[in-house]
């Protein structure tokens, strides 16, 4: 590419200020000539607008302020329940935000302030008991403003109705159509029975998540997961794109559209980065150490337990000591187990249960494939660490799982602990006096070592028996002819000698006999 010397850059330029000057005749050229030659240079980075304009997109800067405004607007009614004494779940995001500041860790105050503000509108709308802000994924063409939430006692049950009647409906539709449609021949194949999804306000689904992609816009609440989203958000790895219909492409196929999948992940973060400090946590009616004891005794043999309360008697852990040790740390999430719940179901009874009640005539088959799964139905149950559980116990693969600082080295007497999450990169705890805080910022991926590669396709199966009587033969060789032909013709000379001598010994039978 080649460079234009300073010369001729000086020419043209004084070349069109002269045409200008020519063009325009001013009174006084002399005076206003550095003026136009200031014009003219301004209108080399200026662009040239076409006869016919074009309207100008709106900036979206300008945009999101206008959203913004309704955050500013004061709710009188809000007001009235405040004074009423209401104890409100609204949390205190700003002194969230000075805590992570000190770390490093967070968004700008501005930024946080109209989640603040974004955060009482839905307080104000929906009617929860606990509300706090989990965190903030980001997204390739819009990003997602996460709130954790838990609904007050009956109110979220209605809905949760509605969308059951709903398949309800749709079910008996299908059912319908399937009757009035012409009998086709049904495939012998039988899908293996899907794994049911927790209930409501336990496991996985234990709380309910909102999103919103800016402060001000309307929060979304998020569908219940599913053990098998969990389960195929496992083995793929996608960027989301800020948009909650968008459907997700990917191999192993995913059972839903980017909302299923956002679920799904942060219920998985949620499970491996929720922790806090030891001791801010207990079981219920855990009093004694010997009562704990033998509550410990008695669960081995029974389901563990997956409710706790804050611990008043609690009075803090120094930072220094919160990152000397890991074990000062503790997971307040369940575990998620590989099925994709918390609590481990057994499908080979559901799947014995369902067999009987849809093919109560297939008595044989029934009986057969009871004998075969008798190893199935012997299958230890799925295990994971029980609540409480401290982080030095986390296995450690190829990286370690967690790294502790404290916020500053110069004035330890004010500092706090921080903990960051090297399995999902984003995910940060802190921990100061008898307070702490979980918060994610990151793209909701976890931490690969290598390049991310998906999953081969499956190697085809085989449709049939494949026998000697269908394998290809090569064609024999001219050498190997003859000597076949040989060999036939000494076998048929052999035969034809064979048949005569039995008919002359059958004929000197005879000629005896006669005698």
């Amino acid at each position: 590419i080649g460079i234009q010397s300073p010369v001729a850059l000086l020419y043209d330029h004084l070349s069109q200020v002269l045409c200008r000057i020519l063009d325009e005749r001013p009174d006084n050229a002399v005076d206003v000539f550095e003026d136009i030659s200031k014009e003219v240079k301004h209108e080399r980075f200026s662009k040239k607008l076409d006869t016919l304009h074009e309207e100008t997109d709106v900036l979206s800067t300008l945009e999101i302020a206008e959203v913004q405004k309704s955050l500013f607007v004061k709710n009188p009614e809000a007001e009235q329940e405040d004074v009423r004494g209401f104890e409100s779940p609204l949390p205190n995001i700003m002194e969230m935000a000075s805590s992570f500041e000190q770390a490093g860790v967070g968004l700008c105050r501005d930024e946080m302030f109209h989640i603040f503000l974004s955060i009482k509108q839905l307080v104000d709308m929906v009617p929860l008991k606990k509300c706090r802000l989990w965190g903030k994924i980001l997204g390739i063409k819009g990003n997602y403003i996460v709130v954790e939430a838990e609904y007050l006692e009956g109110e979220d049950d209605e809905g949760m109705e509605g969308e059951n009647e709903g398949e309800e409906e749709e079910a008996e539709e299908m059912q319908e159509e399937d009757e009035s449609a012409e009998r086709l021949p049904k495939s012998a194949y039988k899908p293996p029975p899907s794994v049911p999804k927790e209930e409501n306000r336990t496991g996985v689904n234990k709380y309910t998540y909102f999103v919103c992609g800016e402060p001000g816009r309307p929060w979304v609440k998020l569908p219940m997961v599913t053990p098998a989203q969990i389960v195929g958000a496992r083995s793929i790895q996608k960027f989301f794109t800020g948009f909650l219909d968008t459907p997700i492409i990917s191999y192993p196929p995913f059972p839903g559209n980017e909302a299923d999948y956002l679920r799904a992940q942060i219920a998985r973060i949620s499970a491996t980065t929720h922790v806090s400090p030891l001791g801010f946590y207990q079981f219920e009616g855990a009093e004694d150490e010997e009562e704990e004891e033998e509550e410990e005794e008695e669960e081995e043999g029974g389901a563990a337990k997956d409710t706790f309360e804050e611990n008043p008697e609690f009075e803090g852990i120094p930072p220094a000591e919160l990152i000397e040790s890991l074990s000062n740390w503790v997971h307040h999430v369940q575990y998620i187990l590989p099925q994709g719940r918390c609590v481990w179901v057994n499908m080979s009874q559901k799947k014995e249960h369902g067999d009987e009640e849809e093919e109560e005539e297939e008595e044989e088959e029934e009986e057969e494939e009871e004998e075969k799964d008798e190893g199935a139905d012997q299958a230890q149950p799925e295990v994971g660490p029980p609540l409480l559980t401290p982080l030095s116990e986390d296995d450690e693969t190829d990286i370690a799982p967690w790294t502790a600082r404290v916020s500053s080295s110069l004035v330890p007497q004010y500092s706090i602990a921080i903990l960051r999450s090297n399995i999902w990169p984003g995910a940060y705890a802190f921990a100061g006096g008898k307070k702490f805080e979980n918060f994610y910022l990151g793209w909701g991926n976890k931490y690969v070592r290598e390049n991310y590669c998906e999953e081969l396709v499956p190697k085809p199966q085989a449709e049939y028996p494949i026998g000697p009587e269908i394998n290809e033969v090569d064609d024999p060789t001219l050498e190997e002819e003859e000597r076949m032909k040989a060999e036939l013709e000494e076998k048929r000379l052999a035969e034809e000698e064979n048949e005569e001598e039995e008919e002359d010994a059958e004929e000197g039978d005879e000629g005896d006999e006669d005698d």
